[in-house]
This record gives C-alpha cells, sequence and structure tokens, in this order.
C-alpha cells in the first residue's frame, strides 16, 4: 500500500533565526525543537538536560495527602497491604515498585503482592482478588494501573471493610469508584500539572509522597526511575514533560546500575550493556552479543515483550518476582522461564497472525469495509491484543480480535492514526457486557449472540466516522535536508533529543534526487543495501538499509533518480561505527497528493 509523505512544516522563520543564533546548532535541529513546542532558549535547556529539580511536587495531585496518611496508618497498626497490579509492563512494574518501597519502610510480612489471572479473571480489580483479600485479613489494597473503573469490586471490598487506593493513568468514567483515594492525574478534580503518567508513574508519585512525609533521602526513591522508564517504554505514553524526566534518569540508571532482572532479560535479547555487566547469564553462551548504550528501543522491543509474554502466556507473577529478586539462581531461572514464554508467545502470534489475515482476506468485501472484525474460539486470549495490531499494519483498518474464553466472546482492538476506537465502542455498548481503554487500543467482551449485530454495528459506525486521510498509511517527515548535511556531528547532537517515543518520535528525513553510488545489493530477505548520493554533491556517499524494498533494486541499479524518508542511525560491524540510513520509504516521482504539508 502506498503511503502519503507528510512533511512537517515551520512558518515562525523569525523564531528559527532566534533560536538558531542562541543555541548554536543545525538549523534542523531547530526546526525539530520547534516542531516539539520548545521555542526559547530556556525550554531547550531543559529538554536537552533534564533535571530532578523539574520533577513536580507528589501533593498537588488530588487525594495524595488521604493516601499517604493511610499507608502510614496500615505500616504503624501492622495492617496486612495488598499491592494489587495489572498483569502488563505498567501494571508489573508498578507492583514491583510498590512492593519493593512498602517492604523496605515496613515489617516484610505485612506485605503481599497480586496479579490477576489474565484467563481467569481478566483485566482490572476481581471479585475473586477481592474475595482473596478478604479471606487473608488484609484491610487495605493498593491498585495499580487499574481500578478507575472497577466500581463493583471496590464496592465489595467497601462492603467487607477493605480500604482501597486506587493508583490509575486511565481515563475516568463520568462516576469514580467508591474507594478510599483516588490517584489520577486524569481526574477531571485534579490539577497534578502533567496527565500522561504510566501507572507505574502514578505509583512512583505515591512512593515519592510517603518519602517526602517520612523525610527521607530521595537518592531512596530514585533507584526505582529503572521501573518507572520501562513503564513509560511499554506503555507507550507520551515522552514529554515528567515522564521525559523519569525515562532519561531511568535509562541512566539502567546503563550504570540496572537491576538484575532487567539485565537478565536484555542479555537474553543478547545486548549487553557498554559498562561491564553484572548479569547473572553467561554471556559466551550466546551467539551473538551487542554491546553498547541501551536505548529506550530495548525496553521496547526486548524487555518489555517478554515481560508481557509471561502474563499471557502464564502468569504476571513470574515478572514481578524478576524485578524484584536479588538472588542470582533464581533470576537465572525465573529469566529462562519468561524468555522460553516470550518464545512460546512469538511462535502462538506467528500461526494466530496467518489465521487472521487469511480470514480478513476471505471476506467477500474486505475492500469496502472500513473496519475488520475477526473471530475463532480457538485463539488464544492472551494475543489478540497483538494479532490486532498485525492486521492494522496489514490492512490499515481499525482492527479488532475476538475468541471465546468461558462461554464468552472476548478480544481487543486496535486502532489506526487519528481515529477514536474507544468512542467508536462507546456507540456499540448496548451490545457488550465490557469494554475498556483509550483511543488507539481497547479490550472488549460480548455475547456471542451478539457478535454479528457488534460487527456490523461496529463497521457503520467506522464508516460514518472516519476520513479517508485516516485510512492512509501516512509517514510524518521532520525535514527535508541534503545528504551534506548527514555528519557524525550533526548525529551527535541529534542523539540529544532521546530518550525518543511517542511526541518525541526519532527525527524522520527526506532527501531528493538520491541516485546509488553502484554498491546496491540485495541482502538477507528481499533487502537493500546501498550507497547513496546526490548529484552535484561534493561529500562521499551515504550508506542506506532498506528493509523489504528489494523490488526496487533493478529501477535502483538503472541509474534512475529517487526521493528517500529515513532515520539516521549507526551501524556497528566489526569494531567500527559509520552513519547508515534507516530508509523508511522510496518514491521514484510525486504525485500531486503524495507529498502534504502538515
Amino acid at each position: 500500500m502506498q503511503k502519503k509523505w507528510i512533511l512537517r512544516t515551520v512558518s515562525d522563520k523569525h523564531l528559527i533565526n532566534k533560536l538558531s543564533e542562541e543555541l548554536h546548532i543545525p538549523e534542523p535541529l531547530i526546526y525539530l525543537l520547534v516542531q516539539r513546542g520548545i521555542t526559547t532558549y530556556n525550554e531547550a535547556r531543559c529538554f536537552f538536560k533534564p533535571t530532578l529539580e523539574d520533577i513536580h511536587d507528589p501533593y498537588l495531585m488530588q487525594d495524595m495527602q488521604k493516601s499517604v496518611e493511610r499507608v502510614e496508618e496500615a505500616i504503624k497498626r501492622k495492617e496486612k497491604i495488598l499491592v494489587f497490579g495489572d498483569y502488563d509492563v505498567d501494571g508489573t512494574s508498578a507492583v514491583a515498585l510498590i512492593y519493593s518501597f512498602l517492604k523496605a519502610i515496613s515489617q516484610k510480612h505485612e506485605i503481599e503482592y497480586y496479579i490477576p489471572d489474565r484467563y481467569r479473571e481478566g483485566y482490572g480489580m476481581s471479585i475473586q482478588s477481592v474475595e482473596y483479600a478478604k479471606e487473608n485479613k488484609f484491610s487495605l489494597i493498593i491498585s495499580l494501573d487499574c481500578g478507575i473503573k472497577c466500581h463493583q469490586e471496590i464496592d465489595l471490598a467497601v462492603e467487607y471493610g477493605i480500604d482501597v487506593i486506587v493508583c490509575d493513568h486511565h481515563l475516568p468514567d463520568k462516576t469514580l469508584p467508591n474507594a478510599y483515594a483516588i490517584l489520577n492525574p486524569k481526574r477531571k478534580d485534579c490539577s497534578y500539572p502533567y496527565k500522561e503518567l504510566s501507572g507505574c508513574g502514578v505509583g512512583f508519585k505515591l512512593i515519592h509522597a510517603i518519602a517526602q512525609n517520612r523525610g527521607m533521602p530521595l537518592a531512596e526513591v530514585w533507584q526505582y526511575f529503572d521501573l518507572v522508564a520501562l513503564s513509560i517504554a511499554s506503555d507507550v505514553v507520551p515522552i514529554t514533560g515528567e515522564n521525559r524526566i523519569f525515562a532519561y534518569f531511568g535509562l541512566k540508571l539502567i546503563n550504570v546500575r540496572p537491576r538484575q532482572g532487567i539485565e537478565s532479560l536484555l542479555t537474553f535479547s543478547s545486548i549487553v550493556r557498554k559498562t561491564p555487566p553484572e548479569t547473572s547469564i553467561p554471556t559466551k553462551s550466546l551467539k551473538t552479543v551487542f554491546s553498547r548504550e541501551i536505548t529506550i528501543n530495548d525496553l521496547v522491543f526486548a524487555v518489555g515483550p517478554r515481560i508481557n509474554a509471561a502474563g499471557r502466556m502464564d502468569t504476571g507473577r513470574s515478572s514481578v518476582d524478576l524485578l524484584i529478586t536479588k538472588e542470582k539462581d533464581e533470576i537465572i531461572n525465573l529469566g529462562k522461564r519468561v524468555d522460553m514464554h516470550n518464545t512460546d508467545r512469538r511462535e502462538l502470534d506467528v500461526k494466530t497472525t496467518q489465521e487472521a489475515t487469511d480470514m480478513a482476506l476471505a471476506k467477500l468485501n474486505l475492500q469496502d469495509r472500513k473496519s475488520l472484525v475477526v473471530y475463532s474460539p480457538l485463539w488464544s486470549k492472551g494475543i489478540v491484543g497483538i494479532v490486532a495490531s498485525r492486521l492494522v499494519e496489514h490492512f490499515y483498518k481499525p482492527s479488532i480480535v475476538l475468541t471465546l474464553f468461558d462461554g464468552m466472546i472476548t478480544g481487543s482492538a486496535r486502532s489506526v492514526k487519528n481515529f477514536d476506537l474507544y468512542i467508536a465502542l462507546s456507540q456499540c455498548r448496548d451490545l457488550l457486557e465490557c469494554f475498556g481503554g483509550h483511543t488507539f487500543a481497547a479490550g472488549l467482551s460480548l455475547k456471542p449472540e451478539n457478535l454479528d449485530a457488534f460487527s456490523e454495528r461496529f463497521e457503520q459506525v467506522v464508516a460514518s466516522t472516519i476520513s479517508q486521510t485516516s485510512l492512509t498509511p501516512s509517514i510524518e517527515i521532520d525535514k527535508e535536508i541534503s545528504l551534506d548535511a548527514i555528519t557524525m556531528n550533526f548525529f551527535n547532537l541529534m542523539k540529544k533529543f532521546a530518550p525518543f517515543g511517542p511526541e518525541n518520535s526519532p527525527p524522520v528525513f527526506m532527501t531528493k534526487n538520491v541516485i546509488d553510488a553502484g554498491k546496491a545489493r540485495v541482502v538477507g530477505q528481499n533487502h537493500l543495501k546501498l550507497s547513496l548520493s546526490q548529484r552535484y554533491s561534493r561529500s562521499y556517499p551515504v550508506e542506506a538499509i532498506a528493509f523489504g524494498f528489494g523490488k526496487y533494486y533493478d529501477q535502483i541499479t538503472k541509474g534512475s533518480p529517487f526521493h528517500i524518508c529515513y532515520q539516521i542511525d549507526i551501524n556497528e560491524w566489526q569494531g567500527k561505527s559509520m552513519l547508515q540510513l534507516n530508509i523508511k520509504d522510496i518514491k521514484f516521482e510525486f504525485n500531486p497528493t503524495d507529498l502534504i504539508p502538515a
């Protein structure tokens, strides 16, 4: 499917000139700053050099004072506290954070944690978990990354005399649950300055406030930045504002002194940080080891999926155990188990994705439909979200993948750019038993007899509200530059924009009329290795890789000029480092609608 190129623009040339004079960095990078809302010297300083002083006072969050007082009361009275969290990365990292902190400041036997079973209990607080709390005489539950919609479960806890502190970051309903306290920056009555915290980030604000209340050295709180960074990376929250500070210092911690559970999962991915590792995994037993600085991408693609796989294939408790334990033998065993779950998950993912794709292609009116809903009672509930994401990548339509569990149809939905999935599902609520999520991802369940009606209603809603632009894949380009601009100094300055993520994506550049210097070849599975230059350029050719673009080999080797959009990376091979363009798309000519100014 042909992609539209959207070229972002900056109209305020005076601002560009002013910042260029103040910052003394290349003009294309000034454009990147302004596109990210950075318009003053001080804002640029804070962006390039995050400081702990810019972290907000946790007591600005609604219900924080009551939450701290209730936790302190529970510790003083030696009440039993149950730390409850979702089974994904955000939930398990939040549980590891709160559990470890509370154990450190209270008597160890008074704290336990609970991760729900994805298959038997589903997402969020369950009736079973509340019954467990009652039977085991817990008087306080701290829920993490969930709870804001758990009205029935929290009402039952209150009936049993159990207080609940909700630490969540999902959008609340119009009516809040009857919890003792609710920490959620998205509450309408919450004046906390930053609204985009992860669930673990909200948990961090709670321990930050407790530490302040106790007059503890804040260094004892900063040691949990690695868990917050992991949650930010994996939960795809914006890496702006306070999240940028957490991610920045969390990555520093992971690169210098990571907790052994995180390092073990990196090592199982054949990634070793440059600082000499103290990992329990013998790296010499691995086929290939990449020694380099750990980035957000490593957390997203190496650590996060392995932690998630435990909850998908078995239980999220394994992930929490791995993140909190310090026993080397236990770390090795838990790391192997979590890695094995990830291997099993990948195999099941490939099989199910192929079945779902074949099912979608078999639909007679696929081209006319604006959405996809596929169902099989044989699919695993644990991977339907991954498969839905794969369908969006392939067909570029809002997609829902459903399976049967305990007599109920349940599944996950994923969306395309600029289409609000949550609002669409809201218009089908009379056909659903429950649903929840946000703009781009959601979960849902419904009775089998409502499947056909729901599928058609969802299609009607999408077809009547989605724009054609949202159904066309696109690439946002930050700036057009010449190949001459790409130097090691330019790249090193660009790296200071990291950590990258939502709302601060790795920059994408565009260069027109490039030609291959005669070294083009197809490598691997249909990938192009190129050496590119521009006509009349005095600089040396720039190496490039274009994954999946082998089909253009003949046209490129004939000397045809073409246009590229790309990210700039470093290729390390046999001890040498060189700049390399990671090409995202290739066009040989521009149709009038192919390049759209943003």
